[in-house]
């Protein structure tokens, strides 16, 4: 894998299309972080974390699929020092602060990373990943939008690829739900997203074949990291 030189900026591949994600993260990118450890504390990055138990061992071929600034890209590498990372963000300035941060902070593992602009729709027919990680992100989605994305992603699996999930979690309380809306309508207004409400992700996994393993819950519930297996012979799950 061909990371992107120091000094130049994530740009797509040749020929693939300008695709993004519903809303633009782009004029949030400076404050994303801060907004979000305002109002989770550290539950996000815990629920991040346990979905990362399941990583695969030794070297793995990793997707990370709307990573944000970079702080998940850090972690997998800290975890599997020998993986092959594409790290596909919708966002150019997410992209390039991600990009910042791992010169900073792992310089030594630049050509371990490919940093690509864009949306799984980016990603070339022929690539294939030991695990995918999808992290406060398919909550982006529309539910129209949300079955061709996932049929893409899973796709680019291996057959025993694991498909880690951190995400808000199915409300069961009146807070959770207010509290869902309330986001809803906040990105909608700043980041011009479309989506309205959660999506059931569970559900839609399940509908691949994956089967969840237990989920760790973080933020009274709201939050959760949940390690999804394919189901049968190839996977954990049979």
């Amino acid at each position: 894998m061909t990371a992107n030189p120091p000094n130049s900026r994530p740009e797509l591949p040749a020929g693939a299309p300008a695709v993004r994600l519903s809303g633009n993260f782009d004029r949030i990118a400076w404050c994303y972080d801060a907004l979000a450890g305002l109002v989770f504390g550290g539950s996000l990055r815990a629920a991040q974390r346990a979905a990362l138990a399941g990583l695969p061992a030794g070297a793995p071929r990793v997707l990370i699929l709307g990573g944000g600034t970079g702080w998940v890209l850090g972690e997998v590498l800290r975890r599997r020092p020998g993986a092959a990372v594409l790290y596909l963000e919708a966002s150019g300035p997410m992209l390039a602060r991600a990009a910042g941060r791992l010169r900073r902070e792992q310089p030594g593992a630049a050509g371990q990373v490919e940093f690509r602009l864009g949306t799984e729709a980016a990603l070339a027919p022929e690539e294939r990943f030991d695990a995918l990680v999808t992290f406060f992100v398919l909550d982006c989605f529309a539910p129209a939008a949300l079955g061709p994305a996932l049929a893409r992603l899973a796709a680019a699996r291996r057959p025993a690829a694991p498909w880690l999930l951190a995400d808000f979690s199915r409300p069961r309380r009146g807070w959770q739900r207010a509290l869902l809306g309330t986001m809803y309508r906040f990105f909608g207004a700043v980041a011009a997203l479309r989506a309205q409400r959660l999506p059931d992700l569970h559900g839609a996994l399940a509908g691949l074949g994956l089967r969840p393993g237990p989920p760790a819950y973080f933020f009274g519930g709201a939050v959760e990291g949940t390690v999804f297996q394919p189901v049968g012979p190839s996977g954990t799950g049979a």
